[in-house]
């Protein structure tokens, strides 16, 4: 079974909101805004989406995808995280005009959620006996290092953050460097 339309068609949904957040504050939107914006009709825009924070939970659920997709090895050493922690700032670097759009609408509670729920799926299957805390400490550290760096206009390279994000872990005492 194809799904390349119904990619589609999420993708125009997800610009449509995206542009009208840069004209208009979220509140002010309609999902008939949005489906006239994306070129298509509200029944379409209701068959993938109940409602308009769907959207943006898409937008970050499809962009996870992505990443992971581009990830080509386990992590093993210190380096290996600094890496791995370099490529999700340098995605969110990429996504910032996004991003600033979710907070002015007041939003980013659903990039945390979204972290929480990935971090909790990630630790239940990789590391099952940490899965209980670790899963929001590692959402909470991504969230305010994100939000506190988009604050400064994501100014610094994200190698430096990466650096100072794995810095404070212990995950990696008695792994190679």
């Amino acid at each position: 079974m194809d799904h390349a339309p119904e990619e589609y068609t999420r993708h125009y949904i997800v610009e449509a909101l995206f542009k009208l957040m840069n004209a208009y504050e979220y509140d002010k939107i309609s999902v008939t805004d949005i489906a006239e914006k994306a070129g298509v009709g509200r029944a379409t825009f209701y068959r993938y989406f109940k409602r308009k924070e769907d959207v943006i939970e898409f937008y970050f659920s499809h962009n996870t995808k992505e990443f992971l997709s581009e990830q080509r090895y386990y992590p093993r050493c210190r380096a290996d995280y600094v890496r791995i922690a370099r490529d999700v700032f340098v995605k969110f670097q990429k996504n910032k005009e996004c991003f600033k759009l979710i907070r002015r609408a007041h939003l980013e509670y659903l990039y945390l959620d979204f972290l929480n729920q990935k971090m909790s799926e990630m630790f239940k299957e990789e590391y099952p006996e940490k899965s209980m805390y670790m899963p929001f400490l590692f959402a909470g550290m991504i969230f305010n290092v994100s939000m506190a760096w988009l604050e400064n206009g994501c100014a610094e390279p994200a190698d430096r953050i990466a650096e100072m994000f794995v810095e404070p872990m212990n995950i990696f005492d008695g792994q190679p460097s």
